[in-house]
């Protein structure tokens, strides 16, 4: 009960917040701030974002740390109910399609950190990367203004898709995307 404010202080101050799956299209007929926001997302086909950030075990990684991987770009926190739902798919994914030279980097946005983190990834039994970016510098780059929000990112690099609200990344439908950049880049 403790940390039942912080989500709602993350809506009012940097307007985050879940999205249970509105597409792309639907967001940019949305209007005031919602689309003031959406100028400052990443355009696809253009190159992805460098960063950098702490993962759980307290090291640095980079994106160019997955150069020539695709890469499922998952920005998410463990209060955001879609987060959690679409999380053992994308366990699923992960485990099936890694050795194919697919990668999932999943930035949370939890302001504890690895405190709060850990004991989610460990009781869902994740294995892919979790990323820290307490202080929405990344998120902030990729315009991330709901959560879940994911980028598809192809080998060289650039961005080839951006999905709004959970999925479920075992779908045939997001096997065949991925599968297609697994093939095509």
């Amino acid at each position: 009960m403790k940390h039942m404010w912080f989500p709602i202080l993350v809506v009012l101050v940097f307007g985050i917040g879940c999205d249970p799956g509105l597409t792309e299209t639907s967001q940019e007929q949305g209007v005031g701030q919602q689309v003031a926001f959406q100028k400052n997302r990443p355009t696809i086909g253009a190159p992805a974002e460098e960063f950098k950030l702490i993962d759980l075990e307290g090291k640095w990684l980079s994106l160019a740390d997955y150069k020539g991987k695709v890469v499922l770009l998952n920005f998410w926190a463990t209060w955001c109910g879609p987060c959690r739902v679409e999380m053992p798919s994308m366990e699923v994914l992960y485990q099936d399609l890694k050795e194919q030279g697919f990668e999932i980097l999943a930035i949370s946005s939890d302001h504890q950190g690895s405190i709060i983190t850990r004991p989610f990834v460990q009781a869902k039994a994740l294995t892919f990367p979790i990323l820290h970016d307490a202080d929405y510098r990344v998120s902030g780059t990729y315009g991330i203004r709901t959560l879940p929000m994911s980028y598809l990112i192809d080998r060289q690099g650039t961005l080839r898709h951006r999905v709004f609200g959970a999925r479920d990344w075992n779908s045939l439908e997001a096997r065949e995307l991925i599968q297609e950049l697994l093939e095509t880049s």
